[in-house]
């Protein structure tokens, strides 16, 4: 109770300072944060470390380097969040948007679009920009231990014109939501434990969602593929979006959903694997499989 009380107070506080700094010193202020969590979180950051010496392949001098940086680009992720009340326009001059076209083409079939994505670069602040784009965007809301800062997530979400679909009322949500042609913006990249489909993800086996396959066969909802990749600067971004995935069709029953859960995947790791320092290697992604 008292960490919970003691991480309230640090956000409310990291929030108001985030929001009268001028928004490349908030966002640097995140980054500092960010490694001093990487600094005190000892046991996190070595299971991170295996995770991705493991995955990656690499040495462990190089896998400390990526999980520093997964930890600054968190930080600079939470400061911008924070601040996403008081930025509107400013998103416009955050991003370069790139393949805009597949998603309008997927959007003009009146279906509904799937956005697939990750816990890559930042997801919420690309959410916002997409919103801003003209397009409706809702997202599944993630459920946090303190209900204080799930509320404000959901808030900070809406200000940036994204709407939540609470915890509860996911399937529903979700199909509603693509039956009025509007976008759904998934991260699959969350172990799905005893309700997703085993497949690889970045080379190991993975429990993972498969809803989104599932309403893309039902509706006809295409798809496509969107990573919001940060930039050297780490102030501005890319949004890059994919064209629609070809996924099989479902007539080949339990085959033709793990061949397309793999097909979602491997989109995911492959841009992972270009960007590892701006994934979020802390989460346990295959803990109710091979172990983490």
């Amino acid at each position: 109770m008292r960490r919970q009380k003691a991480a309230w107070l640090g956000i409310r506080t990291f929030e108001t300072i985030a929001r009268f700094l001028p928004h490349s010193a908030a966002v640097r202020l995140g980054s500092w944060l960010g490694v001093l969590a990487w600094l005190f979180s000892w046991k996190r950051v070595d299971a991170a470390e295996r995770r991705c010496v493991r995955v990656l392949g690499v040495g462990v001098t190089e896998a400390r380097r990526i999980v520093r940086e997964s930890y600054r680009n968190h930080g600079r992720c939470a400061a911008e969040i924070l601040r996403l009340p008081i930025l509107e326009g400013a998103l416009d001059n955050l991003f370069s948007v790139l393949g805009e076209e597949n998603l309008r083409k997927a959007f003009e079939k009146g279906k509904g679009v799937i956005l697939l994505s990750a816990h890559l670069g930042n997801w919420e602040l690309a959410a916002a920009k997409i919103a801003r784009m003209g397009f409706p965007v809702e997202a599944i809301g993630a459920e946090q231990r303190d209900p204080r800062i799930t509320e404000l997530l959901f808030s900070l979400r809406a200000s940036g014109g994204v709407g939540t679909i609470r915890k509860g009322l996911e399937l529903k949500g979700a199909l509603r939501c693509l039956q009025a042609g509007k976008i759904l913006a998934v991260l699959l990249d969350q172990d799905a434990k005893h309700k997703g489909v085993v497949v690889p993800f970045l080379g190991r086996p993975a429990s993972t969602p498969y809803g989104p396959v599932k309403m893309c066969w039902k509706l006809g909802a295409p798809i496509v593929p969107v990573f919001p990749i940060r930039k050297n600067d780490g102030i501005h971004f890319d949004l890059v979006f994919l064209p629609a995935l070809d996924l099989p069709p479902e007539e080949g029953g339990e085959g033709s959903l793990v061949n397309a859960v793999s097909l979602c995947n491997e989109v995911l790791g492959e841009w992972i694997a270009r960007f590892p320092e701006q994934w979020m290697w802390l989460y346990p992604r295959w803990a109710s499989t091979v172990g983490d």
